[in-house]
């Protein structure tokens, strides 16, 4: 076992005591710092920056660097296993990812592979293993991957949407064929992750960004499966599932093999705890448009937030990633908030 010099989110998430709450934030390695936007702009393009493992590793860093938080989360993206799996996306600017070709058949699905982490995602286990080398131990290492329900509405959307009409289409109209795409999706995200533990990774946490789409009943069919399927298979590390707008599915993923359930501003802190139950870790959850408040308002918000979810068996976040235009001495407020919190 890796020896770190700060080990505060591993413990909570295992459920051991900590002697302070550990803290990080989604989209900590992102546009917020100028140093961030400076090694962009080095690498020209979002793609480019996430490709290039010294560039990934060096903004993965600079939270760390800035903020002082507990752990560091590989700089990558959700979408890099669809294209691993022969499905190429862009970063078109003001649109976000587009796919040129979409699944919506039988033909479609044919034309994909599993993927080979070793092959086609080199650049990230090799950014993970350069972050590891620079950190020395200095904090954990989150790795990520986006939940199979997530990855499978762009792979049939082809781009974001409000509604993803076209992927929840396939749920109904054709389901074997939704079912074939999710578990081609399942496995090479299980070969995925593990080949980021393998490569460093302290920590696994799985974003299920469109989760909230699905309603109860389909969840059920269509993510738990899946998401069982991932937290059975990666048993090297401690994983986390963040189900973003799934407040219906918490008694759901409490049953599952996972160490911590991360909780969005919606969901309300002491029934999470009441239908998770007292064995597994809670993160979040604190709106993060709370940090557009001035710095009385940030403490006063991250306090009462951390009176509700108290100081075990709690990882303290946002409850979806930093924006892109909130002030960095906002989130250092909420960071040392947390940090300096007397219960």
């Amino acid at each position: 076992m890796e020896k770190l010099q700060n080990d505060l989110l591993l413990r909570a998430a295992q459920g051991q005591t900590v002697e302070r709450i550990p803290v990080w934030v989604m989209r900590q390695a992102g546009r917020i710092l100028p140093e961030y936007r400076a090694v962009r702009a080095k690498a020209g393009s979002f793609i480019g920056l996430a490709t290039h493992p010294e560039m990934a590793a060096e903004v993965t860093i600079q939270p760390v660097t800035r903020f002082g938080v507990d752990a560091a989360i590989i700089f990558s993206d959700i979408l890099v296993v669809p294209e691993a799996m022969g499905l190429p996306y862009v970063m078109e600017e003001q649109k976000g990812p587009v796919f040129p070709e979409v699944i919506r058949s039988k033909a479609d699905l044919a034309k994909i592979r599993d993927a080979n982490p070793e092959q086609d995602l080199k650049y990230v286990l090799d950014a993970i293993k350069i972050v590891k080398k620079e950190l020395a131990g200095k904090v954990p290492l989150i790795g990520f991957a986006g939940a199979p329900f997530t990855i499978f509405c762009y792979m049939v959307e082809g781009k974001g949407s409000k509604t993803f009409s076209q992927a929840k289409k396939m749920l109904y109209a054709e389901p074997e064929l939704a079912h074939a795409l999710l578990q081609k999706i399942t496995d090479s995200t299980i070969s995925y992750l593990k080949a980021q533990v393998a490569a460093g990774a302290n920590l696994v946490q799985i974003f299920d960004s469109w989760a909230g789409i699905l309603s109860p009943a389909q969840y059920s069919v269509f993510s738990t499966p899946y998401l069982k399927q991932i937290c059975d298979a990666v048993t090297e590390v401690p994983v986390t599932l963040f189900a973003k707008g799934a407040f219906f599915a918490r008694e759901e993923m409490a049953a599952l093999n996972c160490a911590t359930i991360g909780l969005d501003w919606n969901m309300d802190i002491a029934e999470s705890r009441r239908l998770v139950g007292p064995n597994k870790t809670l993160q979040g959850n604190l709106d993060p448009c709370a940090l557009y408040g001035d710095f009385k308002t940030v403490e006063a918000e991250t306090k009462r937030m951390i009176d509700q979810f108290g100081t075990q068996r709690y990882i303290a976040n946002l409850g979806h990633g930093v924006y892109p235009d909130i002030n960095p001495d906002k989130v250092q407020c909420f960071v040392d908030t947390i940090q300096n919190y007397q219960a």
